[in-house]
């Protein structure tokens, strides 16, 4: 990935399309030549397969294919590398799976690009929809904020090239990972926007300025009574970030 200090206000918002195939393709339409990215989550994936992503490849999107791969090295390596095939131009991984795991997920994407532009690989840490509390209950007795620097770190040895994170954590995660690490930060609501089931949320401004190369944006824009509005609204108040 380029330097995150380099990209295009309008580049950095990514519209989770959470939502029928439908209504996806519906908005993705009055989007087209507004927006530069859509995410297309396990619900929607499992549903529609990987021919839905060439639709959105053909409007001129790039597309995060959010899957969140877990298992052993071998089934994540050939899953992945599959997922650089059908055209996903940014991918995830839990990093609880380990460097291992990591490690051979990156050398699938790696080759799976050949000569071409290889995907921006993510590691997810916590959750925006996990908090302290919600840690404790699966063992892990240590504040979310550390967490995250633990997993991220993992992502860093294992040559994966960014990390999925809190906006609140993003941070401390620039001056870990360095300038040309991808920082994907949910749980964004512009002000006065409904935090819905997120729990560690911010505003598109605040988590660019602390590091964020990227946002997930999903009801702000996708419920909105004028998503096109919306995206501008947004990207315009990214355009006023010094950085």
């Amino acid at each position: 990935m380029q330097n995150y200090k380099e990209l295009e206000p309008a580049d950095r918002v990514i519209i989770a399309l959470d939502m029928s195939a439908e209504d996806a393709l519906d908005l993705a339409e009055k989007l087209q030549g507004e927006a530069r990215w859509v995410k297309i989550g396990m619900t929607l994936f499992y549903k529609e397969g990987p021919a839905f992503i060439r639709k959105f490849k053909d409007m001129g999107y790039k597309v995060f294919i959010d899957l969140k791969l877990y298992d052993i090295p071998h089934q994540v390596q050939g899953a992945i590398g599959n997922l650089v095939t059908i055209g996903g131009d940014m991918l995830t991984m839990h990093t609880s799976g380990g460097v291992e795991m990591m490690a051979a997920a990156q050398k699938a994407v790696e080759a799976a690009a050949g000569d071409g532009q290889a995907p921006i690989t993510l590691g997810v840490t916590v959750l925006t929809s996990m908090d302290d509390a919600t840690l404790n209950e699966i063992g892990v007795n240590r504040p979310a904020a550390q967490q995250v620097s633990l997993l991220a770190a993992l992502t860093k040895a294992a040559g994966v090239t960014g990390v999925v994170s809190s906006p609140w954590e993003a941070e401390e995660l620039r001056a870990l990972l360095g300038d040309y690490a991808a920082i994907v930060t949910p749980g964004i609501r512009p002000a006065g926007a409904a935090a819905g089931d997120q729990k560690r949320i911010a505003t598109p401004a605040f988590a660019v300025e602390h590091g964020a190369s990227h946002i997930v944006v999903g009801r702000p824009i996708t419920k909105a009574e004028d998503p096109v509005e919306s995206f501008r609204s947004i990207v315009k108040e990214l355009e006023t970030v010094q950085i």
